[in-house]
C-alpha cells in the first residue's frame, strides 16, 4: 500500500492493497496524531498527487484555499475528542477542477481505548450539491411566483396549520403570519361568516374533500370585502394527504355586480311598469312582445291587439322604408342603437309625432335577442316648433333694424346668424366671419381673453361679457361691449347662444378721460397708505408670557368678525398693533387700515379729519376733501385715545356705529360706510362715563369686545425675547452685528420696571445700537429711568388716581344733586343734567354712598 516501504509485501497484504484501490471511493488512514500515512489509488489518480506529495500534510493542496480551515478545524477537534466527524468541502481533481466532497473518518482504538489509526473516505457529493442548489433555486423562483400571483395563497398542514402566506396576504391584513395562525379567535374573518367557515374547513380536512366557501376577510384599513376561498388537498402516492393549498379570491366586486344587477333588473321592471314615456319589446321581425300602457295609449290600441301587428304596420309609409333598414342595420350589428322621429298611425285612423330610441338588447342563454324601443309623443313639440319657424322668420326681419351688432351661434359656439348690421360693420360675408379666431376682426390685444371668456360660457352655461375692439371695414378699430345669453328649452339645454354688441368706443373715451382726472386722488390715496404703513412700530407681537398669549387667544377670537373692540392699556403697551393683528386675520385684510390718534387732531378740526367736508364748508375748505371713515370704507379705522374725543363729535361717531352713515362737514347728503371701529385708550372710561365726559351710550357701543393689553411689567417672561429682537432689528437695519448680549445688559433689563413698556425699551435699544462699537451689545444703566421704584409698585398710584377719580365723581354728583333738589329722574332730575341714564346714576349714587335726602331741602 502508499504508506508501505516499497518491496515485497505478504500475499494477504497486496489482496487489501487490491481491494483498497478498486474500492468505487477515495479511502485514506492517518495515525493517532492525524498524520496521513496512506491514501488508495483512486485518491493519488483523482488529485493528480504522487503517494510521497500527499502522505503527511500534503494532502491540504488539494483542499479549495476557502474551505481548507474548517475542515482542518473540524479533524482537530474529532482528535481531540476521538469521535467521528464528517464534514464538507470543495476537492481538487487532478485538471485543477474542484468538486464538492464529504469528507468521513473514524478512529481504530485499542483495547485500552488508545487510537491506533484513522481511518477515512471522500465521496463526491457535487451532483448531489448541485440538485440542492437547484431545489433551493427552484424554491425560490416558487416563492416570488407565489408572491407575484395577483390573488391570496394559503398553504396548510394536513390537520390545518399554516404553513406559507404569500405577501398579498401579509399586505391585505398587514399582520405577521405569526399573528395570522391564530385565525380562527380573531377578527380576519366577519363573525357572521366566521363560524360556517370553521366547519366547513373542518369538514374538508376530515374528509379530504375539496373546500370551498364564501366569506368576508377584514382589510388592514378595516374594511370587509367578500372573497371565494377553495382549497385543495396534495397528496402523496399513497394517498394521504401532505399539504392543502388554499386561494382565496376577492369576488367584492362581482357580489356588489351581483348585488346591483338585481337592483337594476328591479329597477327595469319598474320603470317599464312606470314608465312616464312608452317602452315597446320586438322581436327581431318586428313582431310587438310587450308594451306598457303608456305606449298603448300613445297608439290607441291594446296590448292583445299589438301583438297582432308589428313595429312596420303602425309606421306611416313616409317613414316606414327609412326606419326598418335602421333596424336591419341593428340586427346585423351594424350599429348600437338609433333614434328616429317618426309618424305612427293610430287605430282611429289619425297620426302622432314620437321620437323614438331603438336599441338591441343581447339576449341569454334563456332569452333571444329583442328590440327594445322607448317612444315619446312629441306631436305638440312638432307644432311649435313650425310655430317657431315661422316666428324665426319674423324676428329675424326684426333683428336686422335693430341698431346694434346681432349674432347667434349653435350651442357649441358656431356661428348661425348674423345681422345685416354685423354685415355692413365688417364689410364680409358670414362664411369670412366664421372663422373670427383666426382673423383680424377682433383686436390681437383683445382676442386671447375674448376666446377665453367665449370657451368659458359655452362650457359652463355661464353669461358672456367682454368688451374688446372690433375692426370696422375702414381698419379703425371701435370698443365695443359684448354680451351674450344663452336660450334654454324645458330642461335647461342649451339650443341657441343670442349675443348683442353695442359700440362704447366713446363712452370708453369718456372714462379715460375721467381715469386722468381722477389720477390725482389715486396718488394721495397712495401716500396715505403708505404713511399708515410706516407707522406700523413693530414687525410682529413678540412674547410667549400667559398675559400676552391671553391677549393674543382673544385677538383670534375676534378678528374673523366684524364687532367693535375697545383695547384698554398703559401707554406704550401696543396697542394699535393689536388692533392691526386683528385687521390682518379679518375678512377686511385686503382693505384699508386707517389709523386716527385722536389726541393729536386739533378740536376745531376733527370733525372735518374724521368725516371729511365739503368745498366750502369753511375758510380754507377749498375742495371737498374726504375724511377717514370714507378712505377705510370697506376696511378697519382705529381710533386711537377715544377717551379725548369732544362730546359733540362723540354724537357723531356714535350716529356712524348705530346707521353706518355720516354726513360731511358742510354737506346734507347722507353717507353710507362699511366700516369696523376699533378704538384704544389708556384711560378709564368707565370713570369718564360716570363724570360725564364720556357718553355712555357710545361707551357701550364700542366695548362689545374688550382687550386687555397687560404692561411690560407684567409680562417679565417676555423682556429678554424683546430685548433679541430690537437688538436683531435695529442692528440690521443700521449694518451692525453683535455676537453676544452683555450679561449686565440682560439682568438690568430683568430688573428694570419698565414704566415706560415695550416703547420705551424699543428706544433704550435703539439708542444702545447706535452707540455700541463692540462685539457685546450693552446698555448704559442712568439711560434707564431713575424714577423707577415708584412706577415698579403701581398699586400705590393706581389707588391715588382712583380716589382722586372718585371725590371728582362725587362732587360732579352731589352738585347735580343740589341742582335738582335730591330728584334723579325727570327732565329736571340730576341724570338729565349729567347726561346719563338715572338707573347709572343711581348706582353711581349707591356706590359712593351719598345721601339724597340731605339736598332734598338745600
Amino acid at each position: 500500500m502508499a504508506s508501505l516501504p516499497h518491496g515485497e509485501e505478504p500475499g494477504d497484504g497486496q489482496d487489501i492493497r487490491l481491494v483498497v484501490d478498486t474500492i468505487p471511493t477515495l479511502a485514506w488512514s492517518a495515525g493517532p496524531d492525524g498524520s496521513a500515512d496512506f491514501f488508495n489509488q483512486r485518491w493519488l489518480d483523482y488529485t493528480g498527487l504522487s503517494a510521497k506529495q500527499a502522505l503527511g500534510s500534503g494532502w491540504e493542496v488539494a483542499i479549495h484555499p476557502d474551505d481548507l480551515p474548517r475542515i482542518l478545524e473540524t479533524f482537530r477537534e474529532a482528535l481531540n475528542s476521538v469521535k467521528p466527524y464528517e464534514v464538507e468541502g470543495r476537492f481538487r481533481r487532478f485538471d485543477g477542477e474542484f468538486r464538492w466532497f464529504l469528507f468521513r473518518a473514524s478512529p481504530l482504538c485499542d483495547e485500552s481505548g488508545k487510537v491506533v489509526k484513522w481511518y477515512g473516505t471522500n465521496t463526491d457529493i457535487e451532483d448531489r450539491k448541485r440538485a440542492e442548489d437547484a431545489l433551493r433555486s427552484h424554491e425560490q423562483n416558487l416563492r416570488l411566483l407565489v408572491d407575484t400571483i395577483p390573488g391570496h395563497v394559503v398553504t396548510t398542514t394536513p390537520t390545518g396549520e399554516i404553513e406559507l402566506l404569500n405577501r398579498r396576504v401579509l399586505e391585505y391584513f398587514d399582520k405577521t403570519p405569526e399573528e395570522l395562525v391564530n385565525w380562527r379567535a380573531s377578527d380576519a374573518i366577519h363573525p357572521d361568516d366566521l363560524a360556517l367557515t370553521i366547519a366547513a374547513l373542518t369538514r374538508a380536512i376530515q374528509t379530504g374533500e375539496p373546500y370551498e366557501r364564501e366569506h368576508r376577510l377584514r382589510r388592514a384599513d378595516g374594511a370587509y370585502r367578500w372573497f371565494h376561498t377553495r382549497g385543495l388537498a396534495l397528496r402523496d402516492k399513497e394517498g394521504r394527504i401532505v399539504r392543502w393549498y388554499l386561494l382565496p379570491i376577492d369576488v367584492d366586486d362581482r357580489r356588489r355586480a351581483e348585488e346591483a344587477l338585481r337592483k337594476s333588473e328591479e329597477r327595469w321592471r319598474s320603470v317599464f311598469e312606470n314608465s312616464a314615456i312608452g317602452v315597446a319589446l320586438s322581436d327581431l321581425n318586428g313582431r310587438f312582445l310587450a308594451t306598457n300602457h303608456v305606449f298603448q295609449a300613445m297608439v290607441g290600441y291594446t296590448e292583445e291587439e299589438l301583438r297582432a301587428v308589428s313595429f312596420p304596420d303602425l309606421t306611416h309609409e313616409d317613414y316606414r322604408q327609412a326606419n326598418w333598414a335602421l333596424v336591419t342595420e341593428l340586427v346585423e350589428g351594424k350599429r348600437r342603437q338609433f333614434q328616429i322621429e317618426k309618424r305612427y298611425r293610430r287605430k282611429d285612423g289619425s297620426s302622432v309625432w314620437v321620437s323614438n330610441n331603438v336599441s338591441l338588447v343581447p339576449g341569454t342563454e334563456r332569452v333571444p335577442r329583442f328590440i327594445m324601443a322607448l317612444s315619446e309623443d312629441i306631436t305638440q313639440r312638432k307644432r311649435a316648433e313650425e310655430a317657431l319657424r315661422s316666428h324665426e322668420q319674423n324676428l329675424r326681419l326684426l333683428v336686422d333694424t335693430i341698431p346694434g351688432l346681432v349674432v347667434t351661434t349653435t350651442p357649441a359656439g358656431e356661428i348661425e346668424h348674423l345681422n345685416r348690421q354685423v354685415l355692413e360693420y365688417f364689410d364680409k360675408t358670414p362664411e369670412e366671419l366664421a372663422n373670427w379666431r383666426t382673423s383680424d376682426a377682433i383686436h390681437p390685444d383683445d382676442l386671447p381673453l375674448t376666446i377665453a371668456a367665449f370657451t368659458r360660457s359655452i362650457q359652463t352655461g355661464e353669461p358672456y361679457e367682454v368688451e374688446h375692439r372690433l375692426r370696422r371695414a375702414d381698419g379703425v378699430y371701435r370698443w365695443f361691449y359684448a354680451r351674450g345669453l344663452a336660450l334654454r328649452d324645458k330642461e335647461g339645454s342649451i339650443v341657441r347662444w343670442y349675443y348683442l354688441l353695442t359700440d362704447v368706443d366713446d363712452r370708453r373715451r369718456a372714462e379715460e378721460a375721467l381715469r386722468k382726472s381722477e389720477a390725482l386722488l389715486h396718488n394721495e390715496n397712495v401716500v396715505l397708505r403708505e404713511q399708515i404703513d410706516e407707522a406700523f412700530m413693530f414687525e410682529e407681537i413678540v412674547g410667549t408670557s400667559a398675559g400676552l398669549q391671553g391677549v393674543l387667544s382673544r385677538v383670534m377670537k375676534v378678528a374673523p368678525t366684524d364687532s367693535s373692540v375697545l383695547i384698554s392699556g398703559e401707554t406704550g403697551t401696543g396697542k394699535e398693533l393689536v388692533a392691526r393683528a386683528i385687521h390682518k386675520r379679518s375678512r377686511r385684510s385686503q382693505r384699508a387700515f386707517v389709523s386716527v390718534n385722536c389726541a393729536a387732531l386739533a378740536q376745531s378740526l376733527i370733525s372735518s379729519e374724521l368725516f371729511g367736508h365739503e368745498k366750502g364748508a369753511f375758510t380754507g375748505a377749498m375742495q371737498r376733501r374726504l375724511g377717514r371713515f370714507e378712505l377705510a370704507n370697506g376696511g378697519t379705522i382705529f381710533l386711537d385715545e377715544i377717551g379725548e374725543l369732544p362730546l359733540d363729535t362723540q354724537v357723531a361717531l356714535l350716529r356712524v356705529l348705530q346707521e353706518r352713515e355720516f354726513e360731511r362737514v358742510g354737506g346734507t347728503q347722507p353717507v353710507k360706510i362699511d366700516v369696523r371701529i376699533i378704538a384704544a385708550t389708556n384711560r378709564d372710561l368707565e370713570a369718564a362715563v360716570a363724570n360725564g365726559t364720556f357718553r355712555p351710550d357710545l361707551y357701550y357701543r364700542l366695548n362689545v369686545f374688550p382687550i386687555q393689553v397687560p404692561p411690560l411689567r407684567e409680562r417679565q417672561d417676555d423682556v429678554l425675547m424683546l430685548l433679541e429682537y430690537f437688538v436683531h432689528r435695529f442692528a440690521q437695519k443700521m449694518g451692525k452685528h453683535f455676537g453676544k448680549i452683555d450679561k449686565r445688559t440682560v439682568e438690568l433689563f430683568r430688573s428694570y420696571p419698565w414704566p415706560g413698556n415695550i416703547r420705551e425699551l424699543q428706544n433704550v435699544v435703539e439708542r444702545s445700537v447706535i452707540v455700541s462699537s463692540d462685539d457685546a451689545f450693552s446698555v448704559d444703566a442712568a439711560w434707564l429711568s431713575k424714577d423707577s421704584r415708584r412706577v415698579s409698585s403701581p398699586q400705590k398710584p393706581e389707588f391715588a388716581v382712583a380716589d382722586e377719580d372718585a371725590r371728582r365723581e362725587r362732587q360732579i354728583i352731589e352738585d347735580a344733586l343740589a341742582g335738582s333738589r335730591g330728584r334723579v329722574s325727570g327732565a329736571n332730575g340730576a341724570a338729565a343734567r349729567l347726561g346719563v341714564p338715572p338707573s347709572t346714576l343711581e348706582h353711581r349714587i349707591k356706590k359712593l354712598r351719598i345721601r339724597k335726602s340731605h339736598f332734598k331741602l338745600s
